[in-house]
């Protein structure tokens, strides 16, 4: 039975529709942001520095630990709050997942990890030892994700100087790394910025990470 020329028409423009929507790029997931670790002990922060995304603990359910574990006695005493946990995560082609290195400070080891943005609020990461003795947790977003560094762009143009705000920034986050933070930062507090309720900020100004991405 012939189709009337109508018919025909909508037809080929719902193929048209179809065929856009297949061919339009996914948009890929931010994993920045605030996200709470599974056993609900700390916050870490995840942000992109230069290319690569890093990882810092921004809360701590009990405040004022060390580094006791790792193997470097010079870093012994170094406070958690701050320190980095995923380090230089590179993104992987065609998927919202990067790889990296992942810093465990129960045993003050660092194993191969990645990362995976699973959806918008869960973040799967998991770490292996020569690609075996795998083992991994899931995280709960907190809060953002957030803007990129201050330190991105100024990398970006190598003439450019670093503003004033960024300075502060750089300043107060070094000062306060070993301070643990107020009694009121927690699953809300740590989606804030301002110094007062948020020791850490931004974690690409961070020392240990500076000077690694720089």
């Amino acid at each position: 039975m012939l189709q009337s020329p109508r018919f025909t028409k909508h037809i080929l423009a719902y193929c048209g529709f179809l065929l856009a929507v297949s061919m339009t790029p996914a948009m890929a997931g931010d994993p920045t942001g605030d996200w709470r670790v599974e056993d609900g002990v700390a916050n870490i922060r995840v942000a992109a520095c230069h290319g690569s995304m890093w990882g810092a603990v921004a809360w701590e359910k009990i405040p004022g630990g060390r580094d006791k574990n790792n193997p470097d006695a010079a870093k012994q005493s170094r406070p958690t709050l701050g320190m980095p946990i995923l380090l230089n995560m590179k993104k992987k082609s065609g998927a919202d997942q990067w790889e990296g290195q992942i810093y465990n400070a129960k045993d003050g080891k660092f194993y191969d990890s990645t990362m995976t943005l699973s959806n918008p609020n869960q973040l799967e990461i998991e770490g292996c030892v020569l690609g075996i003795l795998c083992g991994g947790q899931t995280w709960t977003r907190v809060s953002g994700p957030i803007p990129s560094s201050p330190s991105n762009s100024a990398a970006a143009d190598p003439a450019a100087k670093p503003t004033p705000a960024a300075k502060g920034h750089q300043s107060s986050a070094a000062k306060n790394a070993g301070k643990a933070p107020p009694k009121t930062v927690g699953q809300k507090g740590a989606a804030k910025t301002n110094e007062a309720t948020d020791p850490v900020g931004d974690i690409c100004l961070l020392p240990d990470i500076a000077r690694t991405t720089h």
